[in-house]
């Protein structure tokens, strides 16, 4: 019984898909978290200290993503001023090892692995770092050559946490240097940060920061202005890091999903009662960065489910997509939410995402979803997976082009040719993307922006015109110069195009018949 009911459920999802007027895109960012703080999504407990375990967990969590039609995963490295990386400025990270600074394995570079992995998928690698944070418990054990050990006095204690303290120059420098040690030495296709930057209010407890207010003050008699200002100097700064060494890697940010209460901003504030916001809680301004475009696109997290009364998903939607100020705009889904009991009605009914991915299609701006978390996604809750295989995303879906970045169309592919169902072709740019992320080769990457990352192959039926808009002509996406076509005969016209690092479509290469 309640496998019949989950697919009548499944297939109620289908058909509701159908009926939305709004077609499936061809542009669309699928992407989900990877989490890997105190172990939420990986690797599991039991694969600490293992790599080949991990390697088998990463691989598994990865084709989920490709059979869904994702297109990215975001990747959680530095999750409190430690590595998931090969790294000179930061030790591994214990979640990954054991203990901080443990190496179990001297060939095994999880972040180089992964992006090898999810590129050989066709998943762009959004790596995740926070910002400040720098233990989940105040007696946590540190590495001996931490950079807590070697300058306390950049770092304060808050409720039972260290973090950098915002207000130091060298927090800023610190940072820096470390986003910069990774887009030099890793083929990732972006940074991202999620919703902590100055840390949750912990109830009648002020962030220790009186020290570095008054001996850097900047010109402010306002501590939250000044605590504000701190944030965006290193936000601005980090842009330009990242464009300084790959233009074409992108800057994102996943922030809490309410900026400001209309309360408490009458002029640009959501409709919403929510009990923290952004601006005033958070100290991050993200309208801010939005609109003189020091971050390339925003992902807030809309947890919550359509009309609930403090912050409804809906209004929260299009408020964002209003304020998104020309950026690229992905919403953050709470798969986890799905079958959750004590939550409220709408997560007990299937199925609540649905109802989100169908609506952020009718807006316009919204460009995509990013799941918390993967586990969530794993387990198929309601039935979620089901209903995105095979109706949501029933299509591959391109990486949208992030409109505020300059990039070069890529080349043309060349030659076109069949020998039975092979079919070939060649690069259209002699430069090909190197592949270089072996600990062994240092882990620096040679890339050529504009040459193909990966080709498009389309397959238009006898008796269809072409339609390159259209993702149901997409008969497959690979990194090769060469793809198996199953029929080639019930095609009247295949092409190939090129997708260059700046996520731009070449013009297509037709097959000659």
């Amino acid at each position: 019984m309640k496998r019949l009911l989950l697919t009548l459920a499944v297939c109620g999802s289908c058909l509701a898909a159908i009926a939305q007027p709004a077609v499936v895109p061809k542009r669309e960012l699928r992407a989900a978290w990877i989490a890997s703080v105190a172990n939420i999504d990986w690797p599991s407990r039991e694969a600490v200290g293992h790599s080949v375990r991990q390697q088998q967990e990463l691989c598994a969590m990865l084709d989920t993503l490709q059979a869904l039609h994702m297109n990215a995963v975001v990747f959680q490295i530095r999750p409190t001023a430690d590595a998931f990386y090969y790294s000179e400025l930061e030790p591994l990270s214990h979640w990954l090892t054991g203990a901080q600074g443990i190496d179990n394995d001297v060939s095994y570079d999880p972040l180089a692995f992964a992006v090898r992995e999810a590129h050989k998928r066709l998943l762009d690698v959004h790596v995740w770092l926070n910002p400040y944070r720098v233990t989940n418990s105040k007696n946590a054990v540190l590495d001996s050559l931490h950079i807590m050990r070697q300058h306390p006095e950049w770092f304060v204690c808050y409720g039972d946490k260290w973090y950098f303290d915002p207000g130091r120059d060298e927090t800023r420098r610190w940072l820096n240097s470390v986003v910069a040690d990774i887009v030099s030495r890793y083929d990732v296709d972006a940074v991202h940060f999620d919703d902590y930057f100055y840390p949750y209010r912990i109830p009648k407890k002020e962030f220790p920061d009186s020290a570095s207010f008054a001996d850097f003050p900047r010109g402010y008699t306002d501590k939250d202005a000044w605590r504000r200002h701190n944030v965006d100097m290193v936000i601005e700064e980090l842009q330009h890091t990242i464009k300084s060494l790959k233009p074409w890697v992108e800057f994102g940010i996943s922030p809490f999903g309410v900026w400001r209460n209309r309360s408490a901003d009458p002029e640009r504030g959501s409709l919403t009662q929510a009990g923290c916001q952004n601006y005033d809680d958070l100290y991050a301004d993200i309208l801010l960065w939005l609109e003189r475009g020091w971050i390339d696109y925003v992902a807030p997290q809309l947890y919550w489910e359509i009309g609930k009364r403090v912050a409804d998903y809906e209004v929260l939607a299009r408020w964002w997509a209003q304020y998104a100020y020309g950026r690229n705009l992905y919403i953050g889904h709470a798969p986890y939410q799905l079958g959750n009991r004590r939550g409220a009605e709408a997560w007990r009914q299937p199925n609540e995402i649905c109802r989100q991915i169908a609506l952020n299609r009718t807006i316009e701006g919204i460009e995509g979803s990013v799941y918390f978390s993967m586990q969530s996604l794993m387990a198929n809750r309601q039935g979620l997976c089901d209903s995105l295989r095979n109706c949501y995303y029933r299509y591959p879906a391109l990486p949208p082009v992030c409109r505020n970045i300059e990039g070069p169309k890529a080349s043309m592919p060349q030659n076109a040719r069949m020998e039975g169902h092979l079919l070939s072709w060649e690069s259209g740019d002699a430069a090909t993307a190197q592949d270089n992320t072996k600990p062994a080769e240092g882990i620096t990457t040679q890339v050529k922006a504009e040459a193909p990352a990966f080709y498009v192959v389309y397959g238009f039926p006898i008796g269809s015109e072409p339609d390159f808009d259209n993702p149901a002509y997409i008969i497959g996406r690979t990194r090769d110069t060469r793809f198996e076509l199953d029929e080639p005969d019930r095609y009247e016209t295949v092409c190939i195009t090129a997708v260059n690092r700046y996520k731009q479509e070449s013009l297509p290469c037709i097959l000659p018949r």
